[in-house]
C-alpha cells in the first residue's frame, strides 16, 4: 500500500550439533508447541554475533560462539502480514547450565536428527527450521566477516554564520 512503512521482524537463530543432533528449543506459539532453532529478535543496539549469543543462552542455557554465516532467510507466512529476516549462524555450544531458567514461552531443549525434524507430529514453527538445518548438511559456510555494524558517530551541527 502506498505511503506505508515495511518492517520486516528482524532475527537471529543459533544452528548447532553435536553427533548429528541440533540443538533445538520447543516452545509455545500461537498456542501450539513447536520446534524451533534458538531463535529471537535483534534488540536495539545490538549486533547479530551479540544477539545470537544472548538468544542461545536465554532459550538454552548453551553458550554459542559463532563459527559462520549460514544464510540470510526472507520468509512471509501465508496467514500473516509480517515478514521475517532471518539471520542465521552455524556454531558450537559450550558451558551449559541447567539450573539456568529459560526463557518465557521456552519448555525445553532438544537434540534432534535431521530425520527427526521429518516426522509427521514434529511440529515445526516455521519452515526456516529445516532451512537452516538442511543448508548447514550442504555445507553452506560464509565468513564471519561478511557481516558489518556500522555505528554512526553523532551528527554535529555546524553553526551558521
Amino acid at each position: 500500500m502506498p505511503g506505508m512503512v515495511w518492517k520486516p521482524d528482524v532475527t537471529v537463530a543459533a544452528v548447532a550439533e553435536i553427533d548429528g543432533r541440533f540443538l533445538f528449543v520447543e516452545e509455545r506459539s500461537s498456542g501450539r508447541v513447536v520446534i524451533n532453532q534458538p531463535a529471537g529478535h535483534l534488540e536495539d543496539g545490538e549486533t547479530f554475533l551479540e544477539a545470537v549469543v544472548r538468544e542461545t543462552l536465554e532459550e538454552t542455557a548453551w553458550r554459542f560462539e559463532p563459527q559462520a554465516l549460514l544464510g540470510v532467510y526472507v520468509w512471509r507466512p501465508a496467514h500473516q502480514h509480517r515478514t521475517f529476516l532471518r539471520v542465521a549462524f552455524a556454531g558450537a555450544v559450550s558451558d551449559h547450565d541447567p539450573s539456568r531458567p529459560l526463557d518465557h514461552g521456552i519448555l525445553r531443549t532438544r537434540w534432534l536428527t535431521r530425520d527427526q525434524l521429518a516426522e509427521p507430529r514434529t511440529r515445526l514453527r516455521s519452515p526456516l527450521v529445516t532451512q537452516c538445518v538442511d543448508d548447514y548438511l550442504a555445507g553452506t559456510r560464509h565468513p564471519l566477516s561478511l557481516i558489518s555494524h556500522l555505528i554512526a558517530a553523532p551528527v554535529t551541527l555546524a553553526a551558521s554564520g
